[in-house]
């Protein structure tokens, strides 16, 4: 059987007969709703996920399941349509191999985009929240089983988690433009039923700010393997307090990562052409 280095190298060699001269540093994963900003990448190759080695299969409805390669604002740049859930059947393993095949490819910089719950009484639906911190409550970890030191160390350190100083940079160009850029801790948890009132209580009481079923894995494996790690929010809807909590659909939910786009289009391609 094949270790785990040997398939990160098979999936990077054949997204490598795609890139040419391109040599893309930065990597930008798209959430729900968020798609739109492969519409203003220039001469856009794509790739499905279904052909390239040992990737999974996205199964989500709003997620494309594409990795797209072009300009962005003249950078060369990946974007990832659609990402991995545990919920989706994948362990925390699988659903992270594609952040070890970017690093292969030479990506340093990467920068992810979610939807989530806010469970911060000061937060408000469309908010734009990026993360310093998170949580882990997933059941399963990425780096669980013998660690193979060519993809990273036994024991990374989580101190720095998400860049600062992407962060500072994402917050100034959001200052530019006029919008509240906000920092905040995020939860992770397995999906894919929404939470409990009495969970949204807990998470928020041991310090949780926003709440999802993503993005945890991916950046736990991004530390491992030493790539400058950054994610960007949109919150869908109130959890806390609970007085503020109402039912809530996928549609509502991205109805709202939708109306809040412009927003974040315009910050991420910033932070591309001055940045990436």
């Amino acid at each position: 059987m094949e270790d785990k280095y040997t398939k990160v190298q098979e999936a990077a060699t054949f997204i490598q007969t795609y890139l040419g001269d391109l040599a893309p540093s930065t990597c930008i994963v798209l959430g729900t709703g968020l798609g739109g900003l492969v519409d203003n990448v220039e001469n856009p190759i794509f790739i499905d996920y279904s052909s390239i080695p040992h990737f999974p299969k996205s199964t989500v409805e709003s997620h494309k399941g594409q990795l797209i390669i072009g300009h962005l604002n003249g950078k060369a740049i990946f974007l990832m349509a659609g990402r991995f859930h545990y919920y989706e059947g994948y362990s925390a393993a699988q659903i992270t191999f594609p952040v070890y095949v970017m690093k292969a490819l030479g990506v340093e910089k990467y920068l992810a985009s979610n939807v989530t719950g806010g469970i911060n009484p000061h937060y408000n639906a469309g908010d734009i929240v990026l993360l310093r911190d998170h949580i882990n409550l997933h059941p399963d970890h990425p780096l669980r089983g013998k660690n193979d030191e060519r993809l990273g160390p036994r024991f990374p350190d989580m101190m720095e988690a998400y860049d600062q100083g992407i962060n500072d940079e994402l917050k100034k160009i959001g200052h530019l433009h006029g919008y509240n850029i906000q920092e905040g801790v995020y939860v992770g948890l397995q999906g894919p039923s929404l939470e409990t009132p009495a969970e949204y209580k807990f998470c928020r009481i041991i310090g949780g700010d926003m709440i999802g079923m993503s993005t945890v894995p991916e950046i736990i494996v991004g530390n491992h393997c030493g790539l400058r790690c950054a994610v960007v929010s949109i919150i869908s809807n109130v959890c806390y307090p609970l007085n503020r909590l109402t039912k809530t659909t996928l549609e509502e939910v991205i109805q709202v990562a939708e109306k809040a786009t412009p927003k974040l289009r315009k910050l991420v391609e910033t932070w591309v052409e001055q940045h990436a």
